[in-house]
């Protein structure tokens, strides 16, 4: 049966909104198929606003790679604001795609990309207003399968009342094999109902279903045991993981936003995955191995993308970038190819020790200068030893006057608060780090017009890495640490006056950690919130710690726990952790001697250029570390159009 447009009823209600733009769809790259000639419909959704989801790369994948198919289509929805929300509800308008405006109760399959945790509170507002059954158990046959993916994923025990199944790790190949099984369980008459389809999905092995698993508990809060209650399905849900970028040359034709969005480029990402072994972050551990595009497959997208979108900036994304080992060919190549078509490079996250001079020239040889954001992470030698982050102060100072002699006047230095170990005198050394980039940056350009900006965030453990044992630092602490360090950067008035200071206090952090680390019971916490009109958490003018930390106490009370049992409170190597059932491909006890180490201050190598350190990625996924080089040069691309027999670029 064909599904209506709610876009008459919707149409009405716009005037009334703020940004009704984001709503309306009909972009650049947008696709919009045939309803009744396909099997399989995916709405496709990142739990934020329109213009931070509408840039991610992630959906935008997933949105390409179902569209091409012959049996399936998929569309887009976002957050809808808190006003239009309301509207929505006084006129029963229910949740929509914007791509042709069909309701999200009617798909087949409803997707949800959690990169942070922070979105918990707009899922359910998706779910209500689409009519689809908040919890899981409740839904039949007429309901969406509910899946959640992302990095969040990876501990979705906090949702797992709210979701039917969560895909761990890459979507490309496995949002394709569950198509699959929808296709084939709707054309076989859907038999056994709900629960046979996601009985056939759990048996993949590569795709969790919560409700076949049970959670028994010890009398002290913690886990005793979470054990399949079905016989057909894994005891350990391994991820998903696509070896073959070049294969995946996505996104083709990028979705090129009507209202403004947080990134207005082409994003290629150049490689997944990583090795520098940063111990705070989950990213790289979850995404191992290292997986390399080839520096042709990427010119060939930077190429297609440009002429599809009309971008003049180009994304080159990874965790990491400048780690590519064919970097520098691959800027300098680009740079050779749109040397004066008005289109800018960017690597949005480069380490201190892996930029250079030629890195700083071919960015740069057209005139436009991005933003240079570095990670130190850390204020001091010490405490970047505990976190493995590699990066001496000479690295720095040594990296911001390549910077600053090659035109830059600002950078930006990326900082945590509340690692584990950590001092106040680890924090202070920020500031001492940052007064040493403004003298050195000043001597270098010879310009006192040069700036700094000091961005700190709170730490949060997260699964699946060797601090997921530790326990977080509390919002006191933070925020009278984050006030020591204002006053140490500006002790001196002639550099602080050039350093900007930007910080999040502790609280925020503090829910995050509940939810990253957080077990089935959380999943109160989240409906209370909710309830009490939790919305657009990660935004810290909707965001209410008060509200959290209530609901938190009045919905832990019934188990005897806390927000503080949650966060504040060591893990011993012992503990049933709530992911340990979800396979990362991380060996745990080699996690474990990590977190050993961390505390005694010792630093681990990068394996892609040093000998294994058994993590056991490689020999659990039977493959290897796929990096380069090719050899292989990306060359100008010339044109001779001219009618003066001129050559032109």
């Amino acid at each position: 049966m064909s599904v209506t447009s709610v876009y008459p009823q919707l149409e009405l209600l716009l005037p009334k909104v703020a940004k009704p733009i984001q709503y309306v769809g009909g972009e650049l790259g947008a696709v919009t198929k045939d309803w009744d000639e396909v099997a399989v419909r995916w709405a496709l959704m990142y739990p934020d606003a329109y213009e931070v989801g509408v840039p991610n790369q992630g959906i935008q994948i997933l949105y390409e790679v179902l569209n091409e198919r012959t049996d399936a289509l998929a569309e887009r929805t976002y957050a809808v604001w808190p006003d239009l929300e309301a509207l929505m509800r006084e006129h029963e308008v229910p949740q929509f795609t914007v791509d042709a405006h069909r309701p999200v109760g009617a798909f087949d399959a409803f997707g949800v990309s959690f990169a942070t945790e922070m979105g918990y509170t707009n899922l359910l507002t998706a779910l209500d207003l689409a009519g689809i059954p908040l919890v899981a158990r409740e839904r039949d046959e007429s309901h969406p399968i509910v899946v959640a993916g992302g990095h969040a994923a990876f501990n979705p025990e906090p949702i797992a009342e709210f979701i039917d199944a969560a895909v761990l790790g890459d979507g490309e190949e496995a949002v394709g094999e569950i198509t699959d099984i929808i296709r084939d369980w709707k054309a076989e008459g859907r038999p056994g109902g709900r629960e046979e389809l996601l009985l056939r999905l759990a048996r993949t092995e590569s795709v969790y279903v919560p409700g076949f698993y049970d959670v028994d508990y010890l009398d002290d809060g913690r886990i005793r045991r979470v054990a399949p209650n079905h016989p057909d399905v894994p005891f350990r849900v391994h991820k998903r993981t696509t070896m073959d970028l070049d294969a995946w040359p996505y996104p083709k034709k990028p979705l090129v936003p009507l209202a403004e969005s947080v990134h207005e480029r082409y994003a290629v990402e150049i490689f997944r995955g990583c090795t520098r072994g940063c111990r705070f972050c989950q990213a790289g551990m979850i995404t191992r191995p290292v997986r390399e595009r080839s520096i042709t497959a990427i010119g060939e997208m930077v190429q297609r993308g440009i002429e599809e979108s009309g971008f003049d900036e180009v994304g080159l994304l990874s965790l990491s970038s400048a780690d590519h080992s064919e970097i520098a060919d691959v800027c300098s190549g680009l740079a050779d190819r749109y040397e004066g078509e008005n289109v800018s490079l960017s690597l949005p996250s480069t380490r201190v020790d892996a930029f250079n001079v030629d890195l700083a020239n071919e960015l740069s040889r057209n005139g436009r200068r991005s933003g240079l954001t570095f990670a130190p992470e850390g204020g001091s030698e010490r405490i970047r030893r505990v976190i493995n982050k590699m990066v001496s102060e000479e690295d720095l100072i040594r990296t911001v006057v390549t910077a600053y002699s090659n035109g830059w006047r600002q950078v930006k230095l990326y900082f945590m608060c509340g690692l584990p170990t950590e001092t106040d005198e680890d924090v202070i050394g920020i500031a001492a780090m940052a007064h040493e980039v403004i003298r050195a940056g000043r001597a270098a350009s010879g310009n006192r017009d040069i700036r700094c900006t000091v961005s700190i965030g709170g730490f949060v453990p997260k699964p699946h890495t060797p601090f997921q044992w530790a326990a977080q630092a509390d919002p006191e602490t933070i925020d009278r640490r984050l006030k020591l360090l204002k006053q140490a950067i500006n002790a001196d008035r002639s550099l602080g006056r050039a350093i900007g200071f930007r910080y999040h206090d502790g609280r925020p952090s503090q829910i995050e950690g509940l939810l990253s680390r957080g077990d089935r019971r959380v999943a109160s916490v989240i409906r209370a919130v909710w309830e009490a009109g939790g919305r657009f958490d990660g935004w810290s003018e909707h965001f209410s710690y008060d509200r959290w930390a209530g609901c938190a106490e009045e919905a832990l009370a019934q188990y005897g726990l806390s927000l503080a049992w949650y966060t504040t409170r060591d893990r011993d190597e012992r503990e049933v952790l709530p992911w340990d059932h979800l396979d990362s491909g991380l060996d745990k006890d080699w996690l474990w001697a990590d977190w050993q180490d961390a505390t005694s201050e010792l630093e681990q190598d990068d394996c892609r250029w040093t000998p294994c350190f058994d993590c056991g990625v490689c020999p659990a996924m039977d493959t290897q570390i796929q990096i380069g080089p090719t050899g292989k040069k990306l060359l100008p691309l010339m044109v001779s159009s001219a009618p003066t027999g001129e050559t032109t670029r």
